[in-house]
């Protein structure tokens, strides 16, 4: 068996050898010989694949004792919409039990559900931004992991949006699971990067630190525009919603559809509150989107998807125009902002809500957060695994 599951090490490291970025799922002849004949945890969604393969179907393929999968938000599957509750369960294909880490109960495996466990694998896509809560996901499994003295692997994948960083840095009192950590919204980092970070800077409770295994991803540098080969999650089902995301998602936290329920989800903007313009939609219920914002209304906005594939790309920055003129041409500005200070959440502090409010402009905007953002990026520096983009 040991002889059968080496040669197929060999195999997925021969077939990746041309390539120009090889994750850290594909490098199997890094981790498999940890994790032979010990009991494995995986946290995985539809990303966590070696090739064509999901990582856990190639793991119990090659002998590899995976007990069981922790979900985060969307599930293991990646069929949940945001926000939407990721049940436990059964992997109808494997059989191997699935636990849910989305929900306020849910979000930090419980020694019970670690007993036994040898080795925590953490592998997922993420797309670089704050907000998005796989960051958060992986904070509550190293404070387990290192609770309960269990080593955690990081299989680690390139940042779709690690070519800068921008945006201001979250304040504590905004701290939410959309934000958990005093860094900007836009952060440069991959997954084990940022989980270094993490420890380094003592952000776990009690300033614990787990156990980190990282493999690496080869041939990867933070200049490099990658594209992501499976859609991280329904409502981002391209490069042109990923790399737009950053700057759109503001707009959740206010009266602004960002296209969910359409065939465009964050790559297109829009109201029923603002004047007439030449791009119109209805956002309808689909899978992502069972209940989208003005479901069943007329919205007026933009189409932002040649903008955003053939600029933010070389951009670097957060693009606030949209957001500011929205606020600006909307006929129901008392009710612009959503009422649960989700927008704060959001951005980290309160400080655009306020400057939109009294008629800041989107460079006094920008300014404003420069001192906080320099000094995140002489931390960021630190915990780098690969060249930077500067």
């Amino acid at each position: 068996m040991k002889y059968f599951i080496f040669l197929l090490c060999f195999f997925y490291s021969l077939q990746n050898t041309f390539a120009q970025i090889q994750v850290g799922a594909e490098q199997t002849e890094a981790y498999l010989p940890l994790i032979l004949n010990k009991n494995i945890a995986i946290v995985a969604n539809q990303t966590s694949t070696i090739g064509q393969t999901h990582l856990v179907d190639s793991l119990i393929a090659l002998g590899i004792k995976v007990k069981k999968v922790f979900a985060p938000e969307h599930g293991f599957r990646g069929t949940a919409d945001a926000g939407e509750k990721v049940e436990d369960g059964k992997d109808i294909k494997t059989g191997v039990q699935i636990l849910s880490l989305y929900g306020k109960k849910n979000r930090k495996p419980t020694p019970k559900k670690l007993a036994g466990i040898d080795y925590v694998i953490f592998d997922i896509q993420d797309v670089g931004a704050r907000f998005y809560t796989y960051i958060s996901t992986m904070h509550y499994v190293m404070e387990a992991c290192a609770e309960n003295n269990i080593p955690l692997i990081i299989l680690d994948r390139p940042n779709p949006n690690g070519f800068y960083v921008d945006g201001p840095v979250l304040k504590p009192k905004y701290k939410s699971f959309v934000g958990m950590h005093p860094v900007p919204v836009v952060h440069g980092m991959t997954i084990a990067e940022y989980a270094q970070m993490i420890n380094g800077q003592k952000w776990l409770a009690n300033g614990v630190e787990c156990p980190l295994i990282i493999v690496k991803v080869k041939n990867y540098t933070h200049k490099d525009k990658y594209q992501l080969p499976i859609a991280p999650s329904p409502n981002l089902p391209n490069m042109t919603s990923i790399y737009l995301y950053p700057s759109l998602c503001f707009f959740e936290g206010t009266n602004v559809s960002v296209g969910r329920g359409t065939k465009t989800p964050f790559q297109i903007f829009g109201s029923p509150y603002i004047p007439p313009t030449d791009f119109t939609f209805v956002p309808k219920p689909m899978f992502g989107a069972k209940h989208p914002k003005h479901e069943g209304k007329l919205c007026y906005g933009y189409d932002l998807t040649s903008f955003g594939s053939n600029y933010l790309p070389s951009h670097g920055h957060l693009y606030l125009h949209w957001l500011h003129a929205m606020y600006h041409v909307t006929s129901d500005k008392q009710d612009f902002f959503r009422k649960d200070g989700f927008f704060n959440l959001l951005t980290g502090d309160a400080n655009i809500k306020n400057s939109l409010e009294n008629g800041a402009t989107v460079e006094e905007i920008v300014a404003s957060w420069q001192n906080e953002l320099q000094v995140f990026k002489t931390m960021r520096k630190r915990y780098l695994l690969y060249p930077d983009f500067e």
